[in-house]
C-alpha cells in the first residue's frame, strides 16, 4: 500500500515543475501583486477609520493586515522557497516545520518593528532609508543565508552518499541493506545504531541516521534566514502608524500580516512533507531507499541554492 503513495507525490512534483517551466508561477505572481496593491488602499482607509475612532475600525485593518500578507505570501518570496526545500530534503515531522513557518513569519514582524523603531527614534531615519535598509542590505543578506542553507543540503547529501558507497565497497560480508526488521538478511546487526554483529563495525549510515533531524540549531537557522527580511508592507503601516501616532495598531497590523504569510508557508512546509513522505514511503522495502534519500536532499539544496542565487542576484543588480 505504501507504494502507491509514489504516484500523487511525483504527480505534485511533476505540476510544480510544469508550472515553473511554463511561467504559471510569474502569473500568479503578478496576480497576488494586483491584490496587494488593492489591500494596501485598503489598510490606508482602515487606518483613517481608527484614527477617527470609528467601532469596529481595529477588526477591519487586522482582517485587511492579514489578506495582504496571504498575497504577498503567493507572490515569490524566500520563505517558502526554504521551508519547501527543507521540507522535502529532510524528515522532519509536520508539526515541527509548520511550527518552523510560524515563528519565521512572525519573525518577520519582529525584525519589521525593531527596524523602524530603532530607525526612527535612535537613527532618526526617514521612510525611503528605512526601505532602503530592507531591500539594500538586508534582503541580499537573507537570501546569502538561504543559499548557504541550500549549500549546506547539498553537502549533507554528498556526504551520506560517500558513507553508502564506503559503506557498500567494504566487501566483508553480503549485505542486502534492506531496512526492514527482518534480521534474515546476509548481515545482522545490533540495535545499537546499525552496528555489524559479525564484525563490530559500521558500513556507513542506518536510515535512522540518514533520517535524523533534531538540530535546534537548523531550525533556528531556518528561522533566522527567513525573519531576517521583513516583509515591506509591514514596514509600510508601521512607519505610517507611527507617523499618526497609533504605533501599537501598527505592531498588531504586523502581527496579523505574519499570520496571513504564515499560513500561505505552513501549507508549503505540509505539502513538502507530504510529497517527501509519498516517495519514501512508495520505495520501503526497496533497495534504492537508502541512496534515494540523500539525492532527494541533494536535489532540494540544489532548488533552494538556485532559486536563493538568483534572488540575491536581482537584489544587488
Amino acid at each position: 500500500m505504501s507504494r502507491l503513495l509514489i504516484l500523487p507525490s511525483l504527480v505534485a512534483a511533476a505540476l510544480l515543475a510544469w508550472l515553473w517551466a511554463s511561467g504559471g508561477f510569474d502569473t500568479l505572481a503578478a496576480w497576488a501583486a494586483g491584490e496587494q496593491r488593492g489591500f494596501q488602499n485598503e489598510m490606508a482607509l482602515g487606518l483613517r477609520a481608527l484614527r477617527a475612532g470609528e467601532p469596529g475600525a481595529v477588526m477591519a485593518l487586522l482582517s485587511v493586515c492579514f489578506a495582504y500578507g496571504f498575497f504577498h505570501a503567493i507572490g515569490p518570496g524566500h520563505g517558502k522557497v526554504l521551508i519547501g526545500g527543507y521540507g522535502l530534503g529532510r524528515q522532519v515531522p509536520w508539526l515541527r516545520l509548520s511550527v518552523i513557518s510560524l515563528l519565521s513569519s512572525l519573525g518577520q514582524a519582529v525584525t519589521a518593528v525593531v527596524i523602524v523603531a530603532g530607525g526612527i527614534t535612535i537613527m532618526g531615519l526617514a521612510r525611503d532609508q528605512l526601505v532602503g535598509i530592507t531591500e539594500d542590505i538586508m534582503a541580499p543578506a537573507s537570501y546569502g543565508a538561504i543559499g548557504l542553507i541550500g549549500g549546506w543540503l547539498i553537502w549533507r547529501g554528498f556526504r551520506k552518499s560517500a558513507g553508502l558507497a564506503l559503506g557498500a565497497g567494504t566487501g566483508h560480508h553480503d549485505h542486502t541493506h534492506q531496512h526492514k526488521h527482518d534480521h534474515d538478511h546476509g548481515h545482522h546487526y545490533a540495535h545499537d545504531h546499525g552496528t555489524c554483529q559479525t564484525c563490530g563495525h559500521k558500513h556507513g549510515p542506518d536510515l535512522a541516521e540518514v533520517e535524523n533531524t533534531r538540530s535546534l540549531r537548523e531550525a533556528l537557522a531556518l528561522i533566522a534566514g527567513i525573519a531576517i527580511r521583513p516583509c515591506t508592507g509591514a514596514l509600510f503601516i508601521l512607519i505610517i502608524t507611527w507617523q499618526m501616532g497609533i504605533f501599537g495598531a501598527g505592531i498588531a497590523g504586523a502581527f496579523a500580516m505574519a499570520l496571513g504569510t504564515a499560513t500561505v508557508t505552513i501549507g508549503v512546509a505540509l505539502a513538502s512533507v507530504g510529497i517527501r513522505g509519498g516517495l519514501v514511503s512508495g520505495l520501503q522495502g526497496s533497495a534504492v531507499l537508502t541512496w534515494a534519500v540523500p539525492a532527494i536532499e541533494i536535489f532540494a539544496g540544489v532548488l533552494i541554492t538556485v532559486i536563493a542565487s538568483g534572488l540575491f542576484l536581482r537584489a544587488i543588480a
